[in-house]
Formats: C-alpha cells, sequence, structure tokens
C-alpha cells in the first residue's frame, strides 16, 4: 500500500523539535555566565572594601582590588571578566559604597584614582585572553607562569598607564613624579597576581570546564 501525506509527514524528523532541543543549553550557559559576572562583581567588591593602605603622600589607596579584577579576568575570560569588573563599577557609580575605602558614586569620578577604575575592565579581558591562548599553547606544567604573566601583561599594560596617566594630570604632576608615584603599587600588584596564578590554577584543576569552555 501507498504511503499516504500523512504517514510521509509523520516519518519526517521533527524539525522545530531539533530546532529547539539547544536552546534549553543555552539557556543554561547564559544563566551560568550571569552567576559568575555576579559572584565576581560581588568578589571585586568585597577585595575594595576590605582594610585598605594609604600612604603618607599617597592620593590613591592601596587594596585587594586588583587582586579582584584580575582573577575575575584570568578565571572568566575576557568577555565574562570585563562584564564582571563593569557591573561593579556600574553598581559603585550608582551610589553603593563598594570603591576602596568605602566609597560611591559619581563623586569618584573627580578622584585621581579614576583611571585605574576605568583600566579595570579591559586589564581583566587582556589578562583573561591571554590565559585562554597560553592554555591552548602551554603544557600544563607551565600553567602557573603563563596566568602570572598574564596577569602581569594586563597591570603593566593597561592598569598602572591609565592609573598613572589620570592621576598625574588630576594632581598636577610631572611625567616623572607620576611614574614614581604609581611604581609604589608594583610591588603589591606582583605579589597579587602571584596570588591569582596560584589560585587560578587551583581553581583549573578543580574545574577544567573553567579553561577549556571560556567566553
Amino acid at each position: 500500500m501507498a504511503a499516504t501525506p500523512d504517514d510521509r509527514a509523520a516519518a519526517l524528523p521533527d524539525a522545530g523539535g531539533a530546532a529547539a532541543a539547544p536552546r534549553p543549553v543555552a539557556r543554561a550557559a547564559a544563566t551560568t555566565d550571569l552567576a559568575l559576572v555576579a559572584t565576581f562583581a560581588a568578589f571585586i567588591a568585597v577585595c575594595a572594601i576590605l582594610p585598605s593602605v594609604a600612604l603618607p603622600g599617597m592620593a590613591v589607596p592601596i587594596t585587594l582590588q586588583t587582586f579582584g579584577v584580575m582573577l575575575a579576568g584570568v578565571l572568566l575570560g575576557p568577555r565574562r571578566g570585563a562584564l564582571a569588573v563593569l557591573l561593579y563599577l556600574a553598581v559603585g557609580l550608582a551610589g553603593l559604597p563598594v570603591f576602596a575605602q568605602g566609597t560611591g558614586g559619581l563623586a569618584v569620578l573627580g578622584k585621581p584614582s579614576l583611571g585605574y577604575l576605568l583600566a579595570f575592565p579591559l586589564a581583566a579581558a587582556v589578562a583573561g585572553l591571554l590565559v585562554s591562548v597560553a592554555s591552548r599553547r602551554v603544557r600544563p606544567a607551565l600553567l602557573p607562569a603563563a596566568v602570572f604573566a598574564s596577569a602581569m601583561a594586563g597591570s603593566l599594560l593597561v592598569t598602572h598607564p591609565l592609573g598613572i596617566t589620570v592621576m598625574g594630570a588630576r594632581l598636577g604632576m610631572s611625567a616623572s613624579e607620576a611614574v614614581a608615584a604609581g611604581a609604589v603599587f608594583l610591588p603589591g600588584d606582583v605579589v597579587k597576581n602571584l596570588v591569582v596564578a596560584v589560585v587560578a590554577t587551583a581553581v583549573f584543576r578543580a574545574f577544567p570546564d573553567m579553561l577549556t569552555h571560556r567566553r
């Protein structure tokens, strides 16, 4: 007996169902991304409002803020890491006291530390991108060194140049004075980025997907 049109239609694959199948996976991935971005934004805020060190004569205090920023970029990848920092900045500019020394609001735009804040999203993206590249090209034994180098690149190529430039302009410093003032933060950044490398390596070993599925 020849198959009727209805029989042939029933035998065809459900194109709509096949197309819809990835949607729950995409929604789950988006939910995971949102949770990670929000979690790391909160983590950066905690790092910023922990007790800070204000050196005599320095307008910008020393905090763990950069540790949180670099860890977000290294662990989450360039896009999600930058988004976590941008969310943190948005919350602070909206008025919540999540910046250094418990400050918040638009008044921070007039402070000498503005350059560092503006640099943070790009620094996280640079560190995250370099870790993504390194994860495909270096042996696992070299991953901690690659993570440290990536975090230092974000600090030296983005955070320090922009932070020093704005700080010097706001305080009326010469170029040499601004560089000398900004150099005070460099030893601390080296130590914090070493800790970033240790923490990130441990996280990658415990959760390999965070290294292989990066965004």
